[in-house]
């Protein structure tokens, strides 16, 4: 297994180059099963959540080139060979449950696909999923096959549009249902969805392919019955999250980075709150500058929440950058009741955060009155102290590098596959920077946090 190594202290310079958003192509790559032709996607992330993806399509019939290198990828799928996702799918990641959408328009066949997995950061359930399908004519049940948990799918008579409810925004739910209605007969009207830039560029990809689609400024998407499809040239958008990632880098070791590709547009809610504790950026031709100014300031107050608001996904680095600004800011988590468990690490390399199960914030929450701890209060400046670190998942685990490039003393890393779920080469772009890590195979005595 491989790990980190990681001495810190230095100021991170330079330029890189962000990636292409996880969650857009693997989202792309799906879609693209609902049509016979040609799709061809350039700004392709080399990460083994779109490795994992492809092998998927891979399963249902779709043929893949692809040139890692280049970041270019062109998929076909003439026909559905099997609606059966194998079982050692289970708990891959979270893409199975969105083959239903896609392949239900396509097959009067059993779409039978393994449980969802991801990084556990606390409960995703597929209850928006299922009733968006079922109201479009779908049937799906969970079942047991072989003490494996699967969800058999199907729609015996055919999709008919419909209007979809969503109780609340799930990106994967607003998408699992616009895949599902491409194909149904007639219209269909989803409310309450999803907006974010991921959705939206999956949105821009299936207008490409043939489907009439609309979105409305109050969340509403409406999706016409799709009978002719086209090839498709499309580009993934950059990764907003590690864009970010590089920014927050940057500032928290008192350095400065140009990101190319970095979007302003997707990212104006994290650029407001880097604003607001003195932190340093510029818009720039082809990308963001992020730099250190001066001293941080505390005193923020932020809470994550859907698309424009400020991404859960940022939240981590952005506590462990909190923790070198003077002061004490609160942080209320309403996206995950489950994503402040990262903090048990932190608090021993040095950090001040206390955890509370109340509501530090004036945002209606899910998880009021629950005792989950989804709110926090953390106190800065630390001076952070190298140790072996077990990664749990992806984001947290960046958190965890940021802390480790502010230690003086050397850290390890374990867990890398969560960090190469999403990061694309890590340490070649950290190390092009100045960064003191290196990939190595972890000691066999490495103790998780």
């Amino acid at each position: 297994m491989d790990s980190f190594k990681i001495t810190g202290g230095k100021p991170l310079e330079g330029h890189v180059k962000a990636a292409g958003a996880k969650n857009a192509i693997t989202k792309m790559l799906v879609a693209s099963l609902l049509s016979d032709k040609k799709c061809i996607f350039t700004n392709v992330p080399d990460i083994s959540e779109v490795e994992t993806t492809v092998n998927l399509c891979k399963e249902i019939g779709m043929q893949v080139d692809w040139d890692r290198k280049n970041g270019w990828m062109e998929v076909v799928t003439k026909e559905i060979k099997s609606s059966y996702i194998p079982l050692n799918f289970s708990g891959a990641n979270r893409i199975p449950i969105l083959m239903m959408g896609s392949l239900l328009g396509r097959t009067r066949e059993n779409i039978i696909v393994p449980t969802v997995g991801g990084c556990k950061i606390g409960q995703r359930p597929v209850d928006f999923h299922i009733m968006a399908l079922e109201k479009l004519g779908a049937i799906v049940e969970y079942r047991t096959i072989k003490n494996e948990h699967a969800y058999f799918a199907h729609a015996p008579e055919g999709m008919t549009g419909g209007i979809v409810e969503l109780p609340y925004p799930s990106v994967m739910a607003t998408e699992n249902a616009i895949l599902a209605a491409c194909r149904a007969k007639g219209r269909t009207t989803i409310r309450g969805a999803a907006i974010e830039p991921e959705v939206m560029d999956l949105i821009l990809f299936l207008q490409k392919l043939g489907v009439v689609i609309y979105v409305d400024m109050d969340r509403t998407i409406y999706v016409q019955e799709t009978t002719t499809f086209y090839e498709v040239e499309h580009k993934v958008i950059t990764d907003r999250i590690e864009a970010a990632s590089f920014g927050m880098a940057a500032i928290a070791t008192r350095g400065r980075i140009f990101v190319e590709g970095a979007q302003q547009s997707h990212m104006i809610t994290f650029l407001n709150k880097l604003r607001q504790i003195n932190g340093g950026f510029a818009v720039k031709e082809g990308g963001i500058e992020f730099f250190y100014q001066g001293p941080l300031k505390g005193g923020l107050h932020l809470q994550t929440d859907v698309h424009p608001g400020f991404l859960t996904d940022w939240q981590q680095p952005f506590v462990v950058l909190l923790t070198q600004a003077y002061g004490s800011s609160v942080v209320h988590e309403t996206v995950y009741e489950n994503r402040f468990g990262y903090i048990d690490t932190l608090l021993k390399m040095g950090a001040h955060v206390e955890r509370f199960t109340q509501c530090l914030g004036d945002r209606p929450c899910r998880f009021a009155s629950q005792n989950y701890q989804h709110s926090l209060i953390v106190k800065g400046p630390t001076n952070f102290q190298g140790m072996d670190i077990e990664v749990p998942d992806l984001r947290a685990g960046f958190a965890y590098v940021m802390a480790a490039l502010l230690a003086p003393e050397e850290s390890s890393l374990a867990g890398l596959p969560y960090l190469d779920r999403g990061y694309e080469n890590l340490e070649g772009k950290l190390q092009s920077l100045g960064a003191n890590i290196e990939r190595v195979m972890a000691p066999e005595h490495l103790i998780a946090t």
